[in-house]
């Protein structure tokens, strides 16, 4: 007769009251690291505890390192204005978003955020806001571009050079030379989408885009995450860094940009904006708030 014999191994330093004390801590302050809330359950307890012990009971307790979203800020009232756009565009079909050209343009650095700072959180809590770091500004040294995609379909990468985009300009270098074409090309139930800046709601681009019978979608404030194109710029600033040659000045980096951008799969971009209808849904179950994309 034979049975199992528990050893006795290395006594637990906390007991099951102090590891709820540790991971309550970590989630009252988020960006805290573990050496912090060593510290805090020090000058609560009187008892030392490493670092190391802290990441454990916090692993323990469904938390980890991870870096926090960042999202443009939101107010109540472009929570407001997203879900109730949200929902009147609930029951349109991807049939019907394979009609609209998506477009936006982004901005690429030489060097980017490195985005070290951790914070810890639960699995599928990305998007709460204690978990979320928002942010609205850009690096210097970096270079602006714009282009649209939609279904079987994308513009060219235009570089928007120095100097301010007016409305004149954008007539000039976005609507004639890239929308329009895709107008002729899909007929009446072409869509064009763009966001709110000042130069996109000049009278001179209204003006335009009614003498090409060109309709335009209604898009809400700060809503990034509901483009689907944001998705393609993620993609596009993956594989720049990936280049044989190394990206010194403007001249390569747009250079980078240009070929990454021909080089994208079609199949990425149909997939994208097929999503449109299930950002939709979540912005409605979020009541408004940021969106995983």
């Amino acid at each position: 007769m034979c049975s199992t014999r528990h050893g006795g191994g290395r006594v637990r330093s906390t007991t099951p009251a102090e590891d709820r004390y540790i991971v309550l801590s970590a989630k009252r302050n988020r960006r805290t690291t573990a050496q912090q809330v060593a510290n805090q359950f020090l000058a609560a307890s009187g008892k030392q505890i490493s670092r190391k012990t802290v990441v454990r009971r916090l692993r323990g307790g469904g938390l980890y390192a991870r870096r926090p979203v960042v999202c443009v800020p939101l107010t109540r009232q472009h929570r407001t204005a997203r879900l109730q756009w949200c929902r009147e565009h609930h029951n349109c079909t991807e049939q019907d978003w394979a009609c609209l050209l998506f477009s936006d343009e982004s901005r690429f650095s030489l060097s980017s955020d490195c985005r070290r700072q951790s914070i810890w959180r639960e699995s599928g809590t990305a998007y709460r806001p204690e978990n979320i770091q928002e942010k609205d500004r850009y690096p210097t040294c970096s270079i602006m571009v714009r282009a649209g995609i939609m279904m079987n379909g994308r513009t060219r990468l235009h570089v928007v050079e120095n100097g301010t985009m007016t409305g004149q300009r954008y007539i000039d270098e976005i609507l004639l030379p890239h929308v329009r074409l895709f107008r002729g090309a899909v007929g009446d139930k072409f869509v064009f989408m763009d966001d709110n800046a000042t130069c996109h709601r000049t009278l001179a681009v209204q003006a335009c885009l009614d003498s090409k019978d060109i309709q335009r979608l209604v898009w809400p404030a700060c809503s990034p995450d509901l483009n689907p194109i944001e998705n393609v710029w993620d993609a596009l600033g993956r594989q720049v860094p990936g280049r044989n040659y190394p990206l010194t000045n403007e001249n390569t980096l747009i250079r980078a940009l240009t070929e990454e951008w021909d080089k994208l799969p079609q199949q990425l971009l149909d997939n994208v904006v097929q999503s449109i209808v299930r950002r939709v849904e979540c912005c409605i179950t979020h009541r408004g708030g940021h969106i995983s994309y």
